[in-house]
């Protein structure tokens, strides 16, 4: 008797519990939930990154123009990394960052910034060795620099595919501001293909991943590494009123920086891929006034006459889904795919053109609307006078009304922008002599010995003439 009570009382507080689970589904329902623990080892990757992450100390004959204007403002105060020693209106001035080995024979990539207008570049290696660096390229526009030591059997990391980093995911900053040895911080990727517009608004590069991993002066140029200790990225920035960390910082991808490394590395100079075309987020009142069903993709808000998606059929209007079946949500994302690719290569375009979807190949060429290989010596321009240049468009040698000339499309830290010439400016003569196109440009400053520069132009008006007298130094 007493038997068959117990086994009542049993099954009526199994049923109650059944019941009241039932009856309150919410409340319990953590209890159907997998109780496991992930656990994260990064010391693997820490010890074997520290090795490969450098500090890159510089020296420069005067203050450069970055300490004044292009590191600074109200929500970036400036790139981390430029830490002056001593009282900067010293001669020299010396600055500090860090750098990465990417291969055992001494090749270190690091930010231009780091590096940009160095009289003497010197590396400090992880075991305290000094070696004194070449530059062996800049990329003014990527923010990214080549220089080596001479040294062999150097650790180094190796690229990972930042193409497949995953939001939420852990890893690793290193760098070596102080030439302390290595110090490596830890945080998750918060966001990708973030664009901050703190270079130029017409900056083909700024698509960077977003940490919380905390970063301060000097680390600038170091290495952001996953969990198996691969290179997904050159840490460059952070978000900060004061130039320390205070919550995020960011990087640019693995993907981009293999490719401008391999092209610094073999040409000296970046081969860059256009696909000709303006594009434009969509937003909802863009995605309204074109009549489209969804947010997704770049809007085409003009095509280059001579460029590679007109020849593809491309036209203003369509919307870009993805490239290579990579989405581009966001015109940096879309230029993170680009900039992974050089000309002379096709990739697979998914457009929305009149409500219905196409792939298109596209056979991407450079800027001149060409695959030629882009020399060192064609840089020359932009090395000179500190930005980038282009040749005019049939349509816009009749917009502006001129035969010929060549367009400012990107200023960085130079002579143009210290005169006070801004992106967009056309220049069609330089000390009396006629500029009809990017060659004449370049073969002029190489064999320019004159020590002013009077240089003549227009700007969108395409009426009003300019002359901006320039000093080289």
């Amino acid at each position: 008797m007493n038997r068959l009570i117990k086994v009542f009382v049993i099954s009526i507080l199994c049923f109650s519990v059944a019941f009241s689970n039932a009856q309150n589904p919410i409340e319990n329902n953590h209890q159907k939930l997998p109780k496991t623990s992930h656990y994260v080892d990064l010391t693997e990757a820490a010890e074997h990154s520290i090795q490969a992450v450098v500090h890159i100390k510089t020296e420069f004959k005067q203050k450069n123009s970055a300490w004044d204007s292009y590191f600074s403002g109200s929500f970036w105060e400036e790139f981390f990394g430029m830490l002056p020693y001593g009282n900067t209106n010293d001669y020299p001035v010396q600055a500090a960052g860090s750098g990465v080995i990417i291969a055992p024979d001494g090749y270190i990539i690091t930010n231009n910034h780091v590096v940009e207008d160095a009289e003497k570049i010197t590396v400090t290696l992880n075991d305290k060795r000094e070696f004194n660096a070449t530059l062996v390229g800049t990329d003014a526009e990527a923010d990214l620099a080549l220089i080596k030591i001479e040294e062999t059997n150097l650790p180094f990391l190796t690229f990972g595919n930042s193409d497949l980093v995953r939001i939420g995911e852990w890893v690793l900053a290193v760098g070596n501001p102080f030439n302390l040895t290595s110090t490596v911080t830890a945080g998750i990727v918060s966001a990708k293909a973030r664009n901050l517009n703190i270079m130029d608004e017409s900056s083909n590069i700024e698509s960077f991943i977003q940490t919380d991993a905390a970063l301060n002066q000097g680390n600038s140029g170091g290495a952001l590494v996953n969990v198996q200790g691969e290179l997904i990225g050159i840490n460059t920035a952070i978000a900060s009123g004061t130039g320390y960390y205070t919550g995020y910082s960011f990087a640019i991808p693995s993907n981009i920086a293999r490719k401008v490394a391999n092209d610094l590395k073999t040409y000296g100079v970046v081969q860059r891929a256009y696909l000709g075309v303006s594009i434009m987020d969509i937003t909802p009142q863009k995605a309204e006034e074109l009549n489209l069903k969804s947010l997704e993709g770049v809007v085409v808000s003009l095509v280059d006459e001579n460029g590679a998606a007109r020849q593809s059929g491309l036209q203003e209007g369509d919307v870009i889904l993805a490239i290579n079946n990579t989405k581009t949500n966001s015109a940096s994302e879309l230029r993170e795919v680009l900039m992974q690719h050089s000309p002379g290569e096709t990739v697979s375009v998914r457009v929305l053109h009149k409500g219905e979807v196409y792939d298109r190949n596209v056979h991407l060429l450079n800027r001149k609307g060409t695959t030629d290989i882009v020399e060192q010596s064609n840089a020359t321009a932009a090395s000179v006078l500190g930005a980038s240049f282009s040749d005019l468009t049939k349509r816009e040698l009749s917009y502006y009304r001129i035969t010929g000339g060549v367009k400012v499309t990107n200023i960085g830290d130079g002579l143009l922008r210290q005169s006070g010439v801004k992106k967009g400016f056309v220049i069609t003569v330089i000390n009396g002599r006629i500029i009809s196109d990017t060659k004449d440009l370049d073969k002029f400053i190489q064999n320019n010995h004159d020590k002013y520069l009077a240089i003549e132009g227009v700007y969108d008006n395409g009426y009003y003439k300019y002359t901006y007298t320039i000093q080289i130094p």
